[in-house]
């Protein structure tokens, strides 16, 4: 007996809708050209419904035009510092204090610039913003003349490569680090301009200290009604369930955790519908397990000695009745050798 042709379409379109924004988590920027091509292509052909659903559950903005498809994305917990940047190249190192400044240096001066650059030039503009008298203050100081210095600045050109900010026309980055050569590169605008992902300008932020200014720069319009506070509490909870490993109840606010709990069953529903996430629901906390095995940024260790270790290291945070610190964990490492 065959199935309804109603059926069919509809599964299809719920494997896609599943597709699309698993492909929108892990890649917040997906380009029409690249690797990811197949994946813009369903975000686009469902762009209408992918974007009232992120709206309307995490608050995430999503832009889908001819040429990207860009989630806003405002991580679920601002200070977590587990998501860093990282080179794709030279055993994706994550990027350090450096590579962050050198990054909004060379934004800066990609969105004054020309339609192409090479990478020389956007060294010397770099050095012209460094200039600055207060990030002259803050101790940011670059020459890039040492070869430190250029390998970061590569590293971002390479992020910035994979972003699809910019388009290799001619030349590499390994010769302009060992001052061989140079590399030419087109730049993007439109996505250029989809990078930043605030609520607010940058520019309009006026605190001072670090978390301060993150706040500032995610903080939510004027929450004046019972409405729009329970729209921002399901909002966060949704964000920290995908961005999150583990939802756990004790970081929670009372009002965040209460509403978790009248809520959960119609959250967590929802989560699943469209990113066929299993809710794995504990004492502790909530996990969203992916049944693929594919929704991650790193995987466990699973084979070798790092395989071995991690497998005693979890044995050992299982078996503790208490906070664990690193120096304790090496120990018990140790001892196991």
């Amino acid at each position: 007996m065959s199935t309804p042709l109603g059926d069919v379409l509809d599964q299809r379109r719920t494997v896609e809708l599943q597709r699309a924004t698993r492909a929108l988590l892990k890649e917040p920027l997906l380009l029409a050209h690249g690797p990811r091509a197949d994946e813009f292509r369903i975000v686009r052909r469902h762009a209408s419904e992918l974007r009232d659903w992120f709206e309307l559950n995490t608050g995430w903005p999503l832009e889908v035009g001819p040429e990207s498809a860009r989630l806003r994305k405002i991580p679920g917990t601002l200070t977590d510092p587990t998501h860093p940047a990282r080179d794709t190249a030279r055993a994706a190192a994550p990027f350090t204090r450096r590579r962050y400044v050198l990054l909004c240096l060379a934004l800066a001066a990609l969105e004054r610039g020309e339609a192409q650059i090479a990478l020389g030039r956007l060294a010397e503009q770099v050095v012209l913003e460094v200039s600055d008298p207060q990030l002259l203050a803050a101790g940011v100081k670059f020459t890039l003349e040492r070869r430190d210095e250029r390998i970061d600045l590569a590293a971002v050109v390479r992020l910035l490569l994979r972003f699809g900010v910019l388009r290799r026309v001619a030349g590499d980055e390994e010769a302009y680090v060992s001052g061989a050569g140079d590399a030419l590169y087109d730049v993007e605008r439109r996505v250029l301009a989809g990078l930043l992902a605030t609520r607010r300008g940058p520019s309009l932020v006026r605190a001072e200290h670090f978390e301060e200014r993150l706040a500032e720069l995610a903080a939510e319009t004027a929450l004046d009604s019972d409405e729009l506070r329970f729209r921002a509490i399901r909002q966060r909870l949704t964000r920290r369930l995908l961005d999150d490993p583990v939802l756990y109840y004790d970081e929670l606010s009372d009002a965040e955790l209460g509403y978790l709990t009248r809520q959960r069953a119609f959250i967590l529903a929802r989560v699943t519908e469209l990113t066929g996430l299993v809710a794995e629901v504990r004492a502790e906390g909530i996990a969203m397990v992916d049944p693929l095995d594919d929704l991650t940024d790193t995987r466990m260790p699973e084979q070798g000695t790092h395989g071995h270790i991690t497998l005693l290291l979890a044995e050992h945070l299982a078996a503790s009745d208490g906070p664990t610190w690193r120096a304790d964990a090496r120990r018990e490492r140790e001892r196991r050798h």
